[in-house]
């Protein structure tokens, strides 16, 4: 069977039979997430706060914290969270269902078993009526298969995403995972500063989304589903946003506008049932980052080249 079409490579993932878990799983990212902010220097656009893809799940870069060096790592295959010191010495968590609160002590107790003591914002991030981690005892689900399920996806998008991304020259950053909102995404940035950003986002300070926002952007990624909108879908969307950026024709077909998040989606299950999902998504994430250079107007003859090839140097011809 080719690879772009193999159903293990595209896994189900709907939203309504895992929704528990993905909650579940949401925050506790949030707590290891927090750990990183908790001892990392700002970088712009929030750039130090996300969790990054691995061969078996997500995790932290390296976390340094008085000369010493740390990370933490969600294994979806072993179901284990990780966390490893410079020292060689590590801790073991099993990911099954629990309180976040119960979580959030193990994890803050592993960290001082390793002499890595310190104190995190317990405020769960991007979440209307948040419950602080510790005063979180209502019993969580944790489905292993959805998870792995999950994460597989991720792995997969972020392939395509990155692959989009080396046709760009202008400022990017690496695909990254934000747990705030719980999504993985790949921005472009057009060199030009942007207004600021009206902020409101519930429980982040409005001073982080105008970091963020800072600069005209056009952002694409993946996110699991939820606040209404109860299936998985890629989306792409522009800050600020150009008059004629959300009445575009893109593609494929079964893209579309959504008012209510003021972003354009495309459907996973588009993707993974299409017969190349591959051709399929990079379409969509060429087509939307379009709409929004063309409407914005930005230089994409300074801004754009062709997709990139592996052991092949871009060409300067």
């Amino acid at each position: 069977m080719n690879a772009t079409t193999d159903p293990e490579r595209w896994p189900a993932l709907p939203y309504e039979a895992w929704k528990d878990t993905c909650s579940t799983l949401h925050l506790w990212t949030q707590v290891v997430g927090k750990v990183l902010v908790s001892q990392t220097p700002w970088l712009n656009h929030s750039w130090h706060v996300p969790l990054h893809l691995t061969a078996r799940g997500l995790t932290t870069p390296p976390i340094f914290r008085d000369g010493r060096v740390f990370d933490i790592a969600f294994d979806f295959i072993d179901q284990q969270l990780v966390i490893r010191t410079d020292a060689g010495s590590s801790r073991r968590l099993t990911l099954q269902p629990r309180t976040v609160a119960a979580f959030y002590s193990e994890v803050m107790e592993a960290l001082r078993e390793l002499g890595l003591p310190l104190r995190i914002d317990r405020v769960p991030n991007e979440l209307s009526d948040p419950v602080p981690f510790d005063r979180d005892t209502l019993d969580r689900a944790y489905d292993a298969e959805f998870a792995q399920r999950f994460w597989r996806v991720l792995a997969q998008a972020a392939r395509v995403l990155y692959r989009f991304r080396t046709s760009f020259l202008g400022k990017s950053s690496p695909v990254l995972f934000f747990w705030g909102s719980f999504d993985l995404a790949v921005p472009r940035f057009s060199g030009r500063p942007a207004p600021p950003h009206p902020g409101g986002v519930p429980h982040l300070p409005d001073a982080v989304a105008r970091e963020a926002y800072s600069h005209e952007v056009s952002s694409a990624g993946f996110w699991p589903g939820g606040n209404g909108i109860e299936y998985a879908a890629f989306y792409s969307y522009t800050y600020p946003e150009p008059a004629g950026f959300r009445t575009t024709v893109v593609r494929p077909a079964a893209a579309f506008f959504n008012q209510q998040l003021g972003e354009f989606l495309l459907p996973y299950d588009a993707v993974r049932t299409a017969s190349d999902p591959d051709a399929t998504l990079l379409e969509f994430l060429q087509s939307t980052y379009e709409a929004a250079a063309e409407a914005a107007r930005w230089d994409r003859a300074a801004l754009e080249c062709p997709l990139g090839l592996a052991r092949i140097p871009r060409s300067l011809g």
